[in-house]
């Protein structure tokens, strides 16, 4: 579990479902911070910071709403000048040292419309922490994690992600189940001599997946053939939360460039948590 959460809120239902998903995720004795960006495109000279002076106040009446909304934990409040909100969030996470960045989903949204935009993503390529993104309404919902899956495709971001569940488990008394997806990219290639049985080998592949899932303790594991990022947006309807690795330069560094990550922020149904390779469990 996560001792660190940042939580981007901003005064819309969005940040109120960021602050339930990230009740759920941090440890009990867990700082949380509930932090809003604000500036926007500034203007330069006085102008600018007369009107920054106003845009902090609005800022620290916004979070000391929504600190109410949060009632069920105390939090810390944060208001941060920036010239775009996950330029803001990703200076925090680090000034901070955050080990999770909680943000919320909704159309057009902080995810949808903030976190596509081209100097947004330069921003956050190589956040250091976990993310974790909560679906609309999420809030508005009873909020378990009775059921948490996890992508492993046997890699150390696999591994990770699996801990990580183990962790949330423990606490929640969560059952984990793990799905590993074998696609045409998971076939070795450059062979030499006559053309490989790409049926026979797609068998052999998800058999040895299957074997190696069986192996984990406490999970529940399957294998299957398809596109990685429909199947685990498929798996994410029957849980409470899916886990996966990030291989990029920190979460978001992967997970808005066009990966599977990418997709299953604007696809799956259920909170998704991305790991980065700096991510680490609270025990570790």
């Amino acid at each position: 579990m996560f001792t660190n959460v940042l939580v981007g809120v901003d005064g819309r239902p969005g940040g109120r479902d960021a602050i339930a998903l990230a009740e759920l995720l941090a440890a009990p004795a867990a700082d949380l911070t509930l932090a809003h960006v604000y500036g926007g495109a500034w203007m330069l000279g006085r102008a600018a910071a007369l009107l920054l002076v106003g845009e902090r106040g609005y800022s620290e009446q916004l979070l000391a709403q929504e600190v109410v909304a949060a009632a069920s934990r105390a939090a810390l409040t944060v208001s941060w000048p920036s010239r775009s909100v996950g330029r803001g969030l990703h200076e925090l996470a680090e000034e901070r040292e955050a080990d999770l960045l909680v943000v919320g989903s909704r159309r057009r949204g902080i995810v949808e419309t903030v976190l596509t935009g081209d100097h947004t993503l330069a921003s956050l390529n190589g956040a250091p922490c976990a993310v974790a993104i909560a679906p609309s309404g999420y809030g508005r919902n009873e909020r378990r994690l009775d059921n948490v899956g996890v992508g492993d495709d046997g890699s150390a971001e696999g591994e990770q992600a699996l801990q990580a569940a183990r962790e949330l488990a423990v606490r929640h008394r969560s059952a984990i189940s793990a799905l590993s997806v074998v696609s045409l990219q998971s076939i070795p290639t450059g062979n030499v001599g006559p053309a490989p049985d790409w049926t026979e080998m797609t068998a052999r592949l998800i058999d040895g997946e299957r074997h190696r899932l069986q192996g984990l303790d406490g999970v529940e594991g399957r294998a299957i053939y398809g596109e990685p990022d429909a199947e685990l947006a498929r798996f994410g309807e029957d849980l409470d939360l899916l886990i996966v690795g990030s291989r990029g330069y920190g979460p978001l560094g992967r997970l808005f460039s066009g990966s599977t990550s990418t997709y299953l922020a604007r696809h799956v149904n259920c909170p998704l948590l991305v790991l980065s390779r700096t991510a680490r469990p609270a025990s570790a």
